[in-house]
């Protein structure tokens, strides 16, 4: 049997799912086939993928390939950074608890709230008129 290459992590925020492998490498990110800056073009969303690395001080030390679906590019970035932070976290006992005191570990469960009969939205009521 051979050793493991690569240790895994599923990311989740709204309706997206990001299946991320963490490998020893130089540091390139491949999210869905391309390089993350493309994908990702706003810095702050950058910012956020790479996060777990930066708390764990791991920059240039892994590779990571990601397949990422479903929400938006936000949304997407959120999945993508928890599913590192959850990989991490298997390599490393010690980066754990890093990434716990970060709050890198917590999915964040907010999503969309359904839409209720009798109203336009989740909230939102028909205008009211008196006559």
């Amino acid at each position: 049997m051979e050793k493991q290459t690569y240790f895994y992590g599923t990311g989740r925020r709204k309706t997206a799912v990001a299946r991320v492998k963490v490998m020893p490498g130089t540091g390139a990110i491949i999210i869905n086939g391309t390089p993350f800056e493309e994908l990702f073009t706003r810095l702050e969303l950058r910012r956020r993928i790479t996060q777990p690395l930066v708390a764990t001080e791991s920059l240039g030390k892994y590779n990571i390939v990601a397949k990422v679906e479903g929400g938006g590019i936000s949304a997407q970035g959120g999945a993508v950074s928890h599913g590192i932070a959850r990989a991490l976290a298997q390599i490393d006992e010690k980066a754990k608890e890093v990434l716990r005191k970060s709050g890198l570990l917590t999915r964040d469960s907010r999503c969309k709230e359904r839409k209720k009969p009798g109203l336009k939205r989740a909230r939102k009521a028909p205008q009211y008129t008196k006559r």
